[in-house]
């Protein structure tokens, strides 16, 4: 079984690769864009508080991304109140970027903790402003229910705090979320390696999304690569079903028959 055809809906919009990818902290917008390409995603992630959207003419990330192949996501990076990140996504619709939005209320600047509170607030207006929201949160089912319950086109629980490279810390919350919702589960932020992508994969989730693991490495775009290979081998692993943990051992070779 390969995974060519496993594609998934995000509110009705179908996607083959399972890696999202945002454009921030590289050394420029040249090593941003080969880096890009070869993470194979689909989705690309942008703050909206930090690109240029009101003047075109001068030099900005978008022109070096083809609006005809990516999927926009702006996002609300850096917003503190429910106030404040719903008037940048409209700002960010206004501006003709997308109404697909990648929703974040942060609670904290040590942190980056979501501030969960703010999250609902915020999440219930765009909403029935017709945005597609997906909400960055905590790794916590309850929250992640509620978010869903509240009309949300999917849920992104942390792995760890923003760009901390610490990988899947609590990896059987992510266990319960995805058991606890019906929309897609994509694991945003945290990841530090490509065996971190994977294990989010294993896990079952539907996604991966990342910034920090890619353009803070010493060469981006060779792990850029390395995580499209991850996210591919890990959703494989995963619709493969892997083998029970077991105490002791069991020999791989039956022992029926064997000569004495």
């Amino acid at each position: 079984m390969t995974n060519h055809n496993d594609t998934w809906k995000i509110a009705g919009r179908e996607f083959r690769s399972r890696l999202m990818v945002g454009t921030g902290k590289y050394a420029d917008f040249g090593q941003m864009a080969r880096a890009i390409e070869a993470s194979g995603a689909e989705i690309v992630t942008v703050a909206v508080r930090r690109v240029n959207i009101s003047d075109r003419s001068k030099e900005s990330l978008l022109d070096y991304l083809d609006l005809k192949r990516y999927t926009l996501l702006p996002n609300t990076a850096g917003c503190y109140s429910a106030d404040d990140a719903v008037r940048t996504c409209r700002l960010a619709r206004e501006a003709g970027l997308s109404d697909f939005v990648k929703l974040e209320v942060l609670g904290d600047e040590k942190t980056l903790f979501p501030d969960n509170e703010e999250l609902l607030k915020a999440a219930a207006i765009l909403v029935k402003e017709g945005f597609t929201v997906l909400p960055y949160t905590s790794d916590d089912p309850i929250m992640c229910r509620k978010l869903e319950d509240l009309g949300c086109a999917a849920v992104m629980p942390l792995g760890a705090p923003i760009g901390s490279g610490l990988g899947i810390r609590n990896p059987y919350n992510i266990r319960i979320i995805l058991e606890s919702v019906k929309v897609p589960v994509i694991v945003d932020a945290g990841v530090g390696t490509a065996s971190d992508a994977a294990i989010a994969m294993e896990l079952g989730c539907d996604g991966v999304l990342m910034n920090t693991a890619i353009s803070g490495a010493t060469d981006p775009v060779a792990m850029a690569a390395a995580m499209n290979l991850a996210v591919r081998a890990g959703r494989l692993a995963y619709r493969a079903g892997r083998i029970p943990r077991k105490l002791y051992a069991t020999a791989s070779s039956p022992l029926e028959g064997v000569i004495g």
